[in-house]
């Protein structure tokens, strides 16, 4: 079968080898694609399986590439496809489960450090003379210890309770907020209440996928039921924050320092209120990149076409 991959710059800048797709099939492979139907179909083409990242595959997208009977996306995420009609079609979409969960929560808590220590931008004032001038020690922002403060975790599934243990090892105490409640979480932390965890956390950290009942979770009215100068992350979903609310609370003080790894609009717009908020962390969406976790997006990605060319789809999101 032709196998193309639609977009592989992100997942393979060059690290990587494409070899465990490219000795399924014959395999054509595009670093980029426009962000446009016209262009996503010109790529597919006549391909079989077409292997995304951020490619958008809307139904004319699938109805325009005929020969389409697999799309595999290279992330965990798969809100680019059109599930509903891809199943009406008969087209299996699979995607990569559980490849970042250590590095996600790693993130996590590297922003969450910044925030606290403020190794950087110390280093570079370093690097810069300052410490050569000054007295044997200093700090030009308020150093906070993490033992004993609480850390509130909405989202506690496997990115979520991984970053759990990694605080908990710092002396926090956990609290957590969760659709459903499971025996290992129950062993982390203590399940609240939204507005308990809002009430109680000096730090919220966000690792629930994007739905209706989550998106711009961050907003005014949470923000007002949270203690004064809560720090708050999200690594998660961009969108489980209304932007302009969170930038207000930054300027106000009410919210001490974020630590964002995601915005509502990628790549950050120029007209982002966050970039003026101050005590706002904001990384290029770069919490799964570690090599070793795109080299596990890889090898799973591989694994489900396998299976798919074997009959046996894994990883189906629209069974």
């Amino acid at each position: 079968m032709k196998i193309v991959v639609v977009d592989g710059y992100v997942e393979n800048p060059g690290d990587l080898s494409w070899e465990p797709i490219e000795k399924l099939g014959e395999v054509v492979i595009y670093d980029r694609c426009e962000d446009t139907e016209d262009a996503v179909i010109e790529r597919i083409g006549d391909a079989d399986i077409a292997v995304i990242n951020k490619a958008r595959v809307t139904r004319r997208v699938m109805d325009a590439c005929k020969n389409l009977k697999f799309i595999a996306v290279l992330a965990t995420g798969f809100d680019i496809v059109d599930i509903a009609y891809a199943r009406e079609k008969g087209i299996p979409v699979s995607n990569v489960p559980a490849y970042g969960t250590a590095s996600v929560s790693q993130f996590a808590i590297a922003l969450l450090l910044e925030i606290c220590s403020h190794v950087a931008a110390h280093s570079q004032s370093v690097h810069e003379g300052e410490w050569a001038k000054r007295d044997w020690t200093y700090w030009d922002y308020p150093m906070i210890e993490l033992a004993g403060k609480t850390m509130g975790i909405i989202g506690f599934g496997r990115i979520g309770q991984a970053t759990g243990r990694i605080a908990k090892a710092l002396g926090m105490e956990l609290i957590a907020y969760n659709r459903s409640q499971s025996e290992a979480g129950r062993a982390l932390a203590e399940y609240v209440s939204l507005d308990e965890l809002f009430r109680r956390a000096d730090v919220i950290s966000l690792h629930c996928p994007l739905s209706p009942a989550v998106e711009g979770i961050i907003n005014k009215e949470n923000i007002d039921k949270m203690k004064d100068g809560v720090i708050i992350i999200n690594n998660s979903r961009g969108k489980l924050v209304v932007d302009e609310d969170l930038a207000d609370a930054l300027r106000s003080g009410k919210v001490y320092a974020a630590g964002l790894d995601v915005v509502s609009v990628e790549p950050i717009e120029d007209t982002n209120p966050l970039l003026t908020a101050p005590n706002c962390f904001i990384t290029p969406h770069q919490s799964w990149s570690p090599k070793e976790s795109r080299a596990r997006i890889m090898d799973t990605t591989a694994a489900n076409i396998s299976a798919f060319l074997a009959g046996s789809p894994e990883n189906i999101v629209n069974p």
